[in-house]
């Protein structure tokens, strides 16, 4: 189904659930996420631009955990977000006391928490809010398993009062055991991105990195983290020819760095940290690679941004939804997990090959144009919403 089809498919129902923008009632979200900009990463920049997405439609406020434990309120780019106090983390969670106090106060006709996210399930429960509940299902819980067990009652609860789970890929809905025994609650709205900002002419800087770093540019980009293979990336360059550029920040920065060292690829592989904007990147990069090892790439939205730049994607078979947003043998090639001989093998080929890369990049461009726009997104959800808001119950 095309964009513009799927745009007045939602968008009377979706005006519906939002009344209209200069309405005396208008209906009222409370998002509540991990964190929230300037913190970065795949949930936060989802978050980030739902809400943004969401404005001439709702009036929207965001609560979160305070990423350096000092709370407070602020107002980012339009969007209320109270952020609040993190005493601690235990296992990655953060531990907010104050969390639940605030969304008791909400007013909001309509809650939807972003998972995983213990902190907000705990808060959300303790806090007896009354407004209907929306949850969009990111990931399972996959590396913390004894957490993960632990808190599996509180997740039931949440979920059993949902009055609609959203899920990014009809995979991670057909592979999630936790999914499995809700499915008619369930609804896949992929992610969307927004295509104007990514598909800006950045050629003379594209140019200036091509000539730095080219001419043979293969490009990653992520956070610097267990699940996200780097390092299998790193060691598939031993027999590649070409320079791999790596784009973001984590923990596991010095440790890939010394992976290159010591296999002798300091001249081939390049962490460059943050950039200030990854476009002019996906732009001079002759393919993308996302070289993930678990499910918890739920998603993979980097590779709708390398695709929307016409570039054709190596990813890996992951039960996920990594590989069904870009598609094996028809916008890239798709590998088994923690493999650096298939990467080679899959990079070479796209690299040696320019008809291909070609071919695979403008079907790459076209998927996400049909399929993943962010117009999209936002009128599969609010039309969501609107079902949720009309139907009995809580």
């Amino acid at each position: 189904m095309s964009t513009s089809t799927v745009v007045a498919k939602y968008k009377t129902s979706a005006k519906r659930a939002a009344r209209t923008p200069d309405s005396a009632a208008r209906l009222s979200v409370l998002h509540i996420g991990k964190f929230y900009s300037p913190c970065r990463g795949g949930m936060e920049n989802h978050l980030e631009t739902l809400c943004h997405e969401f404005q001439p439609y709702a009036d929207i406020k965001v609560i979160v955990a305070a990423h350096q434990f000092l709370g407070g309120q602020e107002v980012v780019d339009g969007i209320p977000v109270t952020r609040s106090a993190n005493l601690m983390n235990i296992a990655g969670a953060s531990i907010c006391p104050a969390m639940a106090l605030q969304i008791r106060k909400s007013p909001a006709d309509l809650v939807h928490i972003h998972h995983p996210n213990p902190t907000a399930m705990i808060a959300y429960l303790s806090s007896g809010h009354k407004g209907k509940l929306v949850l969009t299902y990111h990931s399972d819980i996959v590396r913390q398993k004894t957490l993960g067990r632990a808190f599996q009652p509180v997740l039931d609860r949440v979920l059993d009062q949902c009055g609609a789970i959203i899920v990014t890929s009809p995979h991670y809905l057909e592979t999630s055991p936790v999914l499995a025994v809700r499915r008619s609650k369930c609804h896949v709205i992929p992610f969307g991105i927004r295509l104007d900002e990514i598909q800006t002419d950045h050629s003379a800087v594209a140019a200036r990195i091509r000539a730095h770093y080219g001419p043979r540019l293969i490009l990653a980009v992520g956070r610097l983290v267990y699940y996200k293979g780097f390092e299998y990336l790193i060691r598939a360059m031993q027999h590649i020819d070409a320079k791999l550029l790596i784009v973001g920040s984590g923990p596991l920065r010095a440790s890939l760095e010394r992976e290159a060292a010591t296999l002798g690829l300091r001249d081939k592989v390049t962490l460059l940290g943050e950039v200030e904007d990854v476009a002019p990147y996906y732009q001079a990069a002759d393919l993308f690679v996302l070289p993930s090892t678990e499910r918890s790439e739920a998603f993979g939205l980097v590779q709708l941004e390398a695709m929307a730049c016409g570039k054709p994607v190596v990813n890996t078979w992951l039960k996920s939804g990594v590989p069904y947003v870009s598609l094996d043998g028809i916008t890239g090639l798709t590998v088994p997990p923690a493999d650096p001989d298939a990467l080679a093998g899959a990079i070479g080929k796209l690299l040696d090959d320019d008809a291909l890369r070609a071919a695979f990049g403008a079907a790459a461009r076209r998927r996400v144009e049909k399929d993943f726009s962010l117009a999209t997104m936002t009128l599969r959800t609010l039309a969501l919403y609107n079902d949720v808001l009309a139907s009995p119950g809580r």
